[in-house]
């Protein structure tokens, strides 16, 4: 089976800090593969070289066979990578399904539609409900968001990348912040999502990552300590050194 994204010996350095070093990632179709370490590990860097939101001072980045180490994210976005934030990144004086249907608009061709209003599409109306009811938020779908929970916001950000019709999900930490409850709802949304869906997320707590995952990356100072699967990684005297204080 042939990865749908590999990372090759991928190095960023800001000034005279590395923080990434030499990363090798390889992630198959399909597949739940957790990315842990401590604070300050590389993780969101790491996110922000796949997704183009930085450039890489080297190494390379295949998404589905292709390399997209110089492409924008624009682009990487149109190959159908799509991503969440630490920091919610929503249109906050609108309702929840404008939102989604802004996040529908940047892989229409409807985008370009330079007269009248696209956001009264009826098509697109009916798309983008079809995501909100998805993740449990389809009743709320016109109340503004300023009114909704952090909860309710994280699943309407999960929302918008789903919206995007993506091969590759990257999530990260889209449990930070949640309430025990809000994050039993987010986790059971993860798992129900098709597997035809691949998806790469950064999580702290390891118990989440042992019930999720398929496959663990402990990354550390922006090397790739170990990788494997989930036992493999937590039998590894590393993890329990650097990761579970053992």
């Amino acid at each position: 089976m042939s990865p749908i994204l590999q990372v090759s010996n991928l190095t960023k350095s800001f000034g005279g800090l590395q923080v990434t070093k030499g990363v090798n990632l390889s992630v198959n179709p399909g597949e739940r593969h957790l990315l842990i370490g401590p604070n300050g590990a590389g993780k969101t860097t790491l996110f922000n070289l796949i997704s183009g939101d930085l450039a890489s001072d080297s190494g390379a980045i295949t998404l589905a066979g292709k390399n997209v180490t110089k492409l924008p994210t624009a682009k990487r976005a149109q190959l159908d990578l799509a991503r969440t934030y630490q920091i919610l990144t929503l249109f906050g004086k609108d309702n929840l399904l404008s939102n989604v249907k802004l996040a529908l608009l940047g892989k229409m061709p409807l985008r370009w539609k330079c007269w009248g209003s696209f956001l009264s599409t009826e098509t697109l109306d009916q798309k983008a409900m079809s995501v909100l009811e998805m993740v449990g938020l389809g009743a709320k779908a016109r109340l503004p968001l300023e009114q909704t929970s952090y909860g309710e916001k994280r699943r309407l950000e999960i929302a918008m990348a789903l919206a995007q019709n993506p091969q590759i999900l990257l999530l990260d930490e889209p449990l930070a912040g949640l309430s025990t409850e809000e994050r039993e709802t987010i986790t059971d949304l993860l798992k129900g999502i098709d597997r035809k869906i691949t998806i790469l997320m950064i999580e702290h707590d390891m118990e989440v990552a042992l019930a999720f995952a398929d496959r663990i990356t402990l990354l550390h100072y922006g090397e790739v300590i170990t990788s494997g699967t989930r036992q493999e990684v937590v039998n590894d005297p590393r993890t329990k050194e650097i990761y579970l204080g053992q």
